[in-house]
C-alpha cells in the first residue's frame, strides 16, 4: 500500500467528504488523525526552529481542542504510537487522535473558521505528514 502524507487535502477528497454535510445523510463523524512529526517546527517566517514538530502541533492541539467543544465536538482519544502489532509499513506514525464531530457540517465550520485558519500554521509547522480518516458514528 502506497501512502502518501499530504497535510492539505485535495479537491477531490473535499468534494467526497463534505458531500453529506448538511443533508439527511449527515451525522455524528469520528475523524481518525495518523500523524508523523517533523523533527524540527518549520514555521514559514522562521520562528521558533529550535522546538520540536510535535510541540509545535501541540500549540495547535491546545487551540484546536476549544474550537471542537464550541462546536459540541470532543476529544475521543490521543496517544503515541509505541510499536506495531500487525503487518508491516516502512515507517510508524508518530501519534493517533480520534475527534467526534456532530455532524460533516460541523466540520466543515470548523476548517472553514477565520479561528481555525489562525491556528493552522502550528498545524503545518509541526506536521511532515498526516492521514485524516473519516468514520461514520452508527446512530
Amino acid at each position: 500500500m502506497i501512502v502518501e502524507n499530504a497535510l492539505r487535502p485535495s479537491d477531490e477528497q473535499l468534494k467526497s467528504f463534505f458531500a453529506r454535510a448538511g443533508t439527511d445523510k449527515d451525522g455524528p463523524v469520528v475523524m481518525v488523525n495518523l500523524l508523523k512529526f517533523r523533527e524540527r517546527a518549520a514555521y514559514p517566517d522562521g520562528r521558533d526552529a529550535d522546538i520540536s514538530g510535535q510541540e509545535a502541533y501541540m500549540r495547535y492541539g491546545v487551540e484546536v481542542a476549544k474550537i471542537v467543544a464550541k462546536l459540541d465536538g470532543r476529544m475521543v482519544f490521543g496517544a503515541a504510537v509505541d510499536g506495531l502489532m500487525l503487518g508491516k509499513c516502512e515507517e510508524l506514525w508518530d501519534q493517533v487522535a480520534l475527534v467526534e464531530y456532530p455532524s460533516r457540517a460541523s466540520f466543515m465550520e470548523m476548517v472553514m473558521s477565520p479561528e481555525y485558519h489562525a491556528i493552522e500554521v502550528h498545524r503545518e509547522a509541526g506536521l511532515a505528514g498526516q492521514l485524516n480518516i473519516g468514520t461514520r458514528v452508527p446512530r
